[in-house]
């Protein structure tokens, strides 16, 4: 890694990072992007593809805390902390609960629609930059309940939905079929939003942006990044491959759900969480054009190119615990129970690491008392769609020294 102090070195190569050093590189700065994996590898190989400017809803919303016995008792619900897990995240459950306040859902959600503002253009720009238009499905978000009384306990979250501009048109069950004959008989009302999109491949997409980096001079390293600490060049980046630390004038910050092992030897302290998300990826044609969401189950469904994803269920258990094979047979049961053409496909499974802020927003901008590091952390499920928002505040904020979050 080249030392200087005008260079920028980017810290981790999920879609956010990626997204981040382009946009660097686009403005012409002297940009490294630094992982210990390939690009897109993480979170930003599984996720479920969704660009989604209305999800304005944060997870802490009032009336919550009444799930939490729940999540504690049931290894198969869609949000489960497994009880030996407790002691380690009560100070992140802590926040959460105040989080749930009204007011502090209420605040939460006007700063999320402020990171989504312009999501869906944002990509549909970079997607024609780097050559992959195809990936962007525009044909909206489908979300489906069983009955009224099942979109009833969601009606607080459309109606924040409405006061930021996103209205849904509410569906029959011949409404639903119009757009997908496929659905289960299960499902009886749906809820329509036109103007969300899909990435059909977010390996894909990421590829395409790193790979269109590069072709802009960008530089990208392979490497384990051990520490930070701050120098008279700006900052040394201790890799575990190098015996004397590289340099750079700034840094940021964007290593998903690792970002704390990075932040907290600095004394930046973020209440990060890792939420472990599963999927179930089915070979073939996908039995959906849109992204459909099993709304009373929480379980995404999305067209790949590679096949169907079924995707949603979340345990919080830390970084280091393997994947709970429950929790991908979980999914296996709702997909196979909504799709019964499922049966007998051929699928694999997946579980990558979600960084969740208590309160759902993400940090993006510069880090307080620190001079030239900056924070692009925290995006939970939501990494995807703001990834293209985050690089264009980091690079103003890097340029103009005011970030727009």
């Amino acid at each position: 890694m080249k030392a200087g102090s005008d260079r920028i070195a980017v810290i981790g190569a999920g879609i956010v990072g990626v997204c981040i050093a382009h946009e660097l590189r686009k403005r012409g700065r002297d940009v490294v992007l630094v992982d210990r994996d390939a690009p897109g590898n993480a979170c930003s190989f599984g996720n479920s593809g969704a660009i989604s400017e209305g999800s304005v809803v944060p997870l802490a919303m009032p009336g919550v805390l009444k799930s939490v016995p729940g999540m504690l008792c049931d290894p198969e619900g869609p949000l489960y902390l497994p009880p030996g897990y407790l002691p380690q995240a009560l100070p992140w459950l802590a926040r959460f609960a105040l989080a749930s306040r009204r007011t502090a859902a209420l605040d939460a959600a006007a700063r999320l629609a402020a990171v989504h503002r312009d999501a869906l253009q944002l990509h549909l720009d970079l997607a024609r930059e780097v050559g992959a238009p195809e990936l962007i499905l525009r044909r909206g978000h489908l979300y489906l309940y069983p009955d009224e009384a099942a979109l009833a306990k969601d009606m607080a979250g459309w109606r924040l939905r409405e006061q930021y501009g996103f209205r849904a048109e509410r569906l029959d069950r011949g409404g639903i079929l119009a757009l997908e004959p496929g659905i289960a008989e299960r499902y009886r009302v749906g809820m329509f939003l036109a103007d969300h999109a899909t990435v059909a491949n977010p390996w894909r997409y990421v590829q395409a942006i790193f790979q269109h980096y590069l072709a802009l001079g960008g530089a990208y390293r392979r490497a384990e990044v051990r520490g930070l600490a701050p120098d008279s060049s700006g900052w040394r980046i201790d890799c575990a491959d190098a015996a004397a630390g590289d340099t750079a004038g700034q840094v940021v910050v964007a290593a998903g759900a690792w970002s704390r092992k990075l932040l907290d030897p600095l004394g930046v302290s973020l209440p990060l969480e890792s939420q472990r998300g599963y999927h179930v990826q089915f070979e073939g044609g996908a039995e959906v054009s849109r992204t459909v969401v099993l709304a009373d189950r929480k379980v995404f469904i999305t067209p790949m190119e590679t096949g169907l994803r079924v995707g949603g269920t979340v345990d919080i258990g830390g970084l280091s615990a393997a994947p709970n094979p429950r929790r991908s047979q979980a999914l296996l049961r709702i997909a196979l129970s909504a799709f019964p053409s499922l049966s007998g496909r051929r699928y694999s499974t997946w579980m990558g690491h979600r960084p969740c802020m208590p309160d759902s927003v993400p940090r993006i901008g510069p880090a307080p008392g620190r001079p030239g590091l900056w924070l692009a952390v925290g995006h939970g499920h939501l990494g995807l769609t703001d990834s293209a928002g985050t690089a264009r505040s980091i690079a103003e904020g890097m340029l103009s020294g005011t970030p727009l979050n």
